[in-house]
């Protein structure tokens, strides 16, 4: 009897250091942010990761949900400063900046073009989860909010648009290290009837990559 208790206690043994050798590398050995890899080497705090348009897109505010009518840039720019990278699962915490340029307005009527495009009240609270989800949020004195100053038939006007609930949602993807935002909705807050009530924001950006220009992973 001593004997079967032996062998099995050394089967035991014996087995479990395989079982754990032969067990893929769980998310928390690494950080949420890594540079060149997952699981590669941890974004550094105070390092900013960048990304401009993915090729061939536009950043698009239009008018519907999946509209085809609105404002579209040809340039646009997403950069955001690592505040603190914990361990995988986790979030992320980054200061992010949108910029936005070569912009132009299709199917609004009465709207001839755009003289310039602010984003106010920079950088934002952004958090980097390790499901992918990446959310960016104003506060109550500084809200996510954009200032359009347009050309019309009845002259210039200026439009101010603040997103909805104060916040706007996107998605990571390590496949092609890019962030993107699909029909992020923002509300008129001042303007004339010429601004149009609601705009939905979409843009991806891609690669994203960290200050030495090595892609970025969420992990």
């Amino acid at each position: 009897m001593h004997s079967k208790r032996i062998t099995v206690a050394v089967l035991t043994g014996a087995l479990v250091p395989l079982l754990i050798g032969a067990a893929p590398a769980l998310a928390d050995d690494g950080t949420v942010l890594t540079a060149g890899a997952p699981a590669g080497t941890a974004v550094a705090v105070g390092d900013t990761i960048a990304s401009g348009l993915a090729t061939g897109t536009q950043a698009v505010f239009a008018t519907a949900a999946a509209g085809a009518n609105g404002m579209k840039c040809k340039t646009s720019s997403l950069s955001a400063v690592v505040n603190d990278n914990p361990t995988a699962p986790g979030a992320a915490a980054l200061g992010a900046t949108l910029g936005l340029a070569d912009c132009t307005v299709t199917g609004v009527i009465g709207v001839l073009g755009v003289n310039s495009v602010a984003i106010n009240n920079q950088p934002y609270a952004t958090t980097v989860a390790s499901d992918g989800t990446v959310t960016v949020s104003g506060t109550d004195t500084a809200p996510i909010s954009a200032t359009l100053v347009l050309r019309t038939l009845l002259g210039t006007v200026t439009c101010v648009f603040t997103a909805d609930k104060n916040s706007i949602t996107g998605t990571a993807d390590n496949a092609d290290n890019s962030i993107s935002f699909t029909d992020q909705q923002f509300n008129k807050s001042t303007g004339p009837a010429a601004c149009v009530a609601n705009g939905y924001f979409t843009a991806k950006y891609t690669p994203v990559v960290d200050s030495a220009g090595s892609p970025v992973f969420v992990n």
